[in-house]
């Protein structure tokens, strides 16, 4: 039977961990501060800032022209025409949420379909550092031809998650090597 002085103890040392962890998550999530951010994140921004309410974008199939001019009808004077590119394409692939399905990740409270960015960090750099990838400017087609070679048909990806890695890197990719922090600047392919 654990002592009141015992469980004291084990709950300030649990706090610690706690708060060690979350500084560490935080650098890591900022490591990946060079790259710009997916649709997942630019749809979280609009909701939580009340320029969109979440039922009404996720429960809509529109277009990728309309959901272009949906963007642009929000007149947010920050996003520059690669930004307003990948929130639409995000949403035209990504909506309606409940019936196109897949992993979700909490945004700002609201679960939203993974985005390019979300799936290049998690299965791109399964093998490679990211540098590999993001520094590349390529077409989709040579994205899409990468990913179905034998090397990497066998990553476990759905063909609209393998679209939606290359849409995000046709519009985000090209990144310049300067702009890279240098720890992730070394390295290759792990394969």
């Amino acid at each position: 039977m654990k002592t009141l002085q015992g469980r004291r103890k084990a709950f300030a040392l649990a706090l610690v961990a706690a708060t060690l962890t979350v500084p560490a998550l935080e650098a890591q999530e900022d490591l990946f501060a060079f790259m710009p951010p997916g649709g997942r994140t630019l749809l979280g921004e609009l909701i939580a800032s009340g320029k969109s309410k979440y039922d009404d974008v996720t429960t809509e199939r529109r277009s990728i022209a309309e959901w272009r001019a949906y963007v642009d009808g929000l007149g947010n004077a920050e996003f520059d025409g690669t930004t307003r590119e990948t929130l639409a394409d995000y949403l035209e692939k990504s909506m309606p949420a409940a019936e196109k399905g897949g992993k979700t990740v909490d945004t700002g409270g609201h679960l939203l379909p993974r985005d390019g960015r979300d799936l290049t960090l998690e299965y791109c750099q399964s093998c490679h550092i990211i540098t590999v990838v993001v520094t590349q400017d390529r077409s989709r087609e040579a994205w899409l031809g990468t990913m179905n070679k034998p090397s990497h048909v066998e990553i476990d990806t759905t063909t609209a998650e393998r679209e939606a890695i290359a849409d995000y890197l046709v519009l985000n990719g090209g990144i310049s090597i300067e702009d890279i922090p240098e720890e992730l600047r070394a390295g290759g392919a792990t394969y």
